[in-house]
């Protein structure tokens, strides 16, 4: 990995030692430059979990991704810089309660003298690393984060009391999460391809781009406006550092987009 290339793509500097401030400081730039997104879904791209692929998409082309991407990368920057980093399996707590399958999300476990849960993949989520064993709400940014244990080694992980994913604590490797990366991103089932997304964390909140929808949250309140065709484009570029030469559509129609001379 062209480590020094990757802490640029994010505005991080190389940091002194593998401690917890430094840990810190590389999951706050990551989460605010590196959107959570499935364009990819809805352009016809292949979503590829090799090391080199996500390396291209994510920090020479600039572009995002969705957990398996984003997390398994990340995984290797830590590594690279000297973290004992472990990825771990999640099945996320879906609107009607139930669970959904194995290897639904993946996670990042980082062993320093504590052990913490680090997750840039999952879109609004903490945007600080959690104490992975600890029985207190830890408050961050984005909320207020309980991590509780579970009959069978699992923890379940809740965000302003609702759970979020079950997070198992077994160790998994990145191509353990292709066959379910594979259903995620074709199946009429999976809600990656039922609606477009685009979203980064801003000071004041979160900016959030579906479809033409632009949804905006600042100190609480939340904006929405539709954009007309010809602004999706440059939102994606101006807002969330995207590049595109095709804009997604949910109909399958794409748009062309003429090359930027910005």
């Amino acid at each position: 990995m062209d480590t020094s290339a990757y802490l640029a793509r994010i505005g991080a500097g190389h940091p002194v030692a593998a401690d917890l401030g430094a840990l810190r400081a590389l999951q706050v730039a990551h989460l605010a430059t590196v959107p959570f997104e499935n364009l990819s879904v809805h352009l016809g791209e292949p979503i590829l979990l090799d090391p080199g692929a996500l390396e291209d998409k994510i920090v020479r082309r600039r572009r995002g991704g969705f957990c398996y991407e984003l997390n398994g990368l990340f995984a290797i920057l830590l590594r690279e810089l000297g973290f004992e980093v472990s990825l771990l399996a999640a099945r996320v707590h879906l609107p009607d309660g139930r669970l959904g399958p194995p290897f639904d999300h993946v996670a990042l476990r980082v062993d320093l003298d504590d052990s913490w849960l680090v997750d840039v993949g999952f879109g609004a989520f903490s945007r600080q690393p959690l104490r992975l064993f600890a029985p207190d709400v830890q408050p961050d940014p984005d909320g207020e984060f309980l991590l509780l244990d579970q009959p069978g080694g699992e923890v379940r992980v809740c965000r302003d009391g609702k759970p979020v994913y079950l997070l198992e604590l077994r160790a998994r490797e990145l191509a353990d999460f292709i066959p379910t990366c594979w259903w995620q991103s074709t199946s009429p089932d999976s809600h990656f391809t039922q609606g477009l997304t685009c979203s980064l964390p801003t000071s004041t909140g979160r900016i959030t781009l579906s479809g033409d929808r632009l949804i905006e949250t600042v100190h609480g309140e939340r904006q929405e406006r539709i954009l007309p065709e010809p602004e999706i484009a440059a939102v994606y570029r101006e807002r969330f550092g995207v590049e595109l030469e095709r804009v997604p559509s949910l109909g399958g129609r794409q748009v062309n987009v003429a090359p930027s001379t910005a």
